[in-house]
C-alpha cells in the first residue's frame, strides 16, 4: 500500500514538473515522437508494400504456375534481377505440352496479339489500350478469372477459331451504357467482327496485370487474325492440390525438356514462374530498406535520448532546493531516484505513444494509395513502446542518480 502511495506521489510531482517546464518537454517529446515516428511510419509503409506484393500476385493463383520463355526481371532502385531470354515457345511445343502432362492439373495455352487495340460498339469506343489475349477454353480457370454473365468457350469454339469474346468489365462499362446487356452484341476488335459470349468479373489491378481492360478471343483465331513472325505462347498450370506444388513443377520441367529437346546436364532452355517466387523476389529486395529504415530510427531516437538527458540534467540542477528540502524531511535518496527516472519514463512513453500513432497514419498513407490493407504493426507498436521506455532509463538514470546524491546541507544552500 505505502509503496502505490509512493508511486503515485513521485507520478504527480513528475507531471507538475513536466507541467513547470512545458517548452522543453514538448521539444522533447516530439524529438522522440519523430524517432518512433520514422521507425515504425517506414516499417509499416514496407509492411503494407509487401501484403500488396502478396495479396496481388495472388491474382494467378497460390496453385498456379506459368511457363514462359523469359524470366521475370525485378528492378528497385539500383537493384534488379537479371533476366534471362530464350527462344520463343511455339504453339506446336505448347499443344505437346498439353496433350502429354498427365499431373492431376488443369493446363491452358494462350497468346497475346496485341496490347494496344480498340474495341468498338455503336458509336461507343475504347481507347487503343485494350490487350486481347487468345485463350483455350481453360485459361479462365488458370488465370483466376471468373464469368460474370455469359459462358466460357467450348473446345470446339477454339479449335475452329471463331469470331467469340470474353470482355473484361472496364471494357463493358467503356462500351454498354444504361445498363445495356452486352451478351450477343457484336463489337469490333482490331480488324475483325465478334460476338460477345461473356463478360468477366471484375477483379482490379495487379501491378499492371490486370483482365478488367482486356478481351478474350479463341486462341486460333488470335493466331490467324493477330499473326505476327515468332509468336510467343505462355503455357499456364493451375494444381488441383496446392501440396503437390513442387512435384507438379519438377514433372512439367522434366516433360518441357523433353519437348523442348533440352540436352542432360543443359540448363532449363525456358522459365517457370509462380505468384511465390516473384512475390518473395520482390519483398526480398525491400531488405535494404528496412534496414536504411530501422538504422535512420535509431538515430533519430539516439539523438532523443541525448535530449531527454539534457532536460533531466537541467531539471535536476534547477530544482536542487526541492531535492535538498524533500531529503531534509525524510525522503530516501531511492525515492528521489525513482522521481526523475519516473519523470523521464513518462516524457518518453509520451512521445513514443505519439510517434506511433503518428507512424501508423503515414506508413497507411502509402498502404491507400497502393490501395492495400489497413496495416497495424503490433510488433513494431510494441517494440516502439519498449524502446521508448529503454531511451527512458538510458536517459534518466544518471540525472536521477545525480540528483539521489546531491548532499541536503548543499541543496539547501544552492541558489
Amino acid at each position: 500500500m505505502n509503496n502505490l502511495k509512493l508511486v503515485r506521489e513521485n507520478a504527480r510531482i513528475s507531471l507538475n514538473s513536466i507541467r513547470s517546464h512545458l517548452v522543453r518537454t514538448i521539444l522533447t517529446v516530439a524529438i522522440i515522437a519523430f524517432g518512433i515516428m520514422a521507425l515504425v511510419g517506414i516499417l509499416t509503409a514496407i509492411d503494407a508494400v509487401e501484403y500488396y506484393l502478396t495479396q496481388n500476385f495472388a491474382m494467378m493463383g497460390s496453385n498456379t504456375f506459368n511457363i514462359r520463355n523469359r524470366s521475370m526481371r525485378v528492378r528497385i532502385g539500383n537493384h534488379r534481377t537479371r533476366a534471362e531470354a530464350y527462344s520463343i515457345i511455339t504453339y506446336r511445343q505448347a499443344e505437346a505440352f498439353k496433350d502429354r502432362y498427365n499431373f492431376p492439373a488443369v493446363t491452358s495455352t494462350s497468346i497475346v496479339g496485341t496490347g494496344m487495340a480498340t474495341v468498338k460498339y455503336k458509336s461507343q469506343k475504347t481507347d487503343p489500350n485494350v490487350q486481347v489475349t487468345g485463350v483455350d477454353e481453360n485459361y479462365l480457370a488458370t488465370a483466376g478469372l471468373e464469368i460474370d454473365r455469359g459462358r466460357n468457350f467450348q473446345p470446339s469454339e477454339v479449335t475452329a477459331g471463331d469470331h467469340l469474346a470474353i470482355l473484361g468489365s472496364e471494357v463493358v462499362k467503356k462500351l454498354f451504357k444504361r445498363n445495356v446487356n452486352p451478351i450477343g452484341k457484336i463489337v469490333s476488335i482490331g480488324p475483325g467482327m465478334y460476338r460477345v459470349i461473356g463478360t468477366l468479373r471484375e477483379k482490379g489491378s495487379s501491378l499492371g496485370f490486370t483482365g478488367d481492360r482486356a478481351c478474350f478471343l479463341p486462341l486460333n483465331n488470335v493466331r490467324q487474325y493477330f499473326s505476327r513472325p515468332d509468336m510467343n505462347y505462355t503455357i499456364s498450370i493451375m494444381v488441383n492440390n496446392p501440396k503437390q506444388m513442387d512435384a507438379a513443377i519438377g514433372e512439367a520441367t522434366g516433360l518441357f525438356r523433353q519437348i523442348r529437346k533440352d540436352h542432360l546436364g543443359q540448363d532449363n532452355s525456358f522459365s517457370i514462374v509462380n505468384s511465390d517466387n516473384i512475390a518473395n523476389m520482390l519483398i526480398g529486395l525491400t531488405g535494404n530498406i528496412t534496414i536504411g529504415a530501422t538504422v535512420i530510427g535509431l538515430i533519430t531516437l539516439f539523438g532523443a535520448a541525448i535530449g531527454l538527458m539534457n532536460i533531466m540534467l537541467v531539471s535536476v540542477t534547477e530544482r536542487t532546493r526541492e531535492i535538498g528540502i524533500r531529503k531534509a524531511i525524510g525522503a530516501r535518496r531511492r525515492t528521489i531516484r525513482n522521481q526523475f527516472l519516473f519523470e523521464a519514463i513518462v516524457i518518453a512513453q509520451i512521445g513514443g505513444v505519439l510517434g506511433i500513432i503518428a507512424g501508423v497514419i503515414m506508413g497507411n498513407i502509402i498502404s491507400m494509395i497502393t490501395h492495400s490493407a489497413f496495416i497495424i504493426p503490433w510488433l513494431w507498436v510494441f517494440g516502439g513502446v519498449l524502446l521508448t521506455f529503454v531511451v527512458a532509463l538510458v536517459s534518466g538514470i544518471i540525472p536521477a542518480n545525480k540528483a539521489a546524491r546531491t548532499d541536503p546541507i548543499e541543496s539547501l544552500r544552492y541558489e
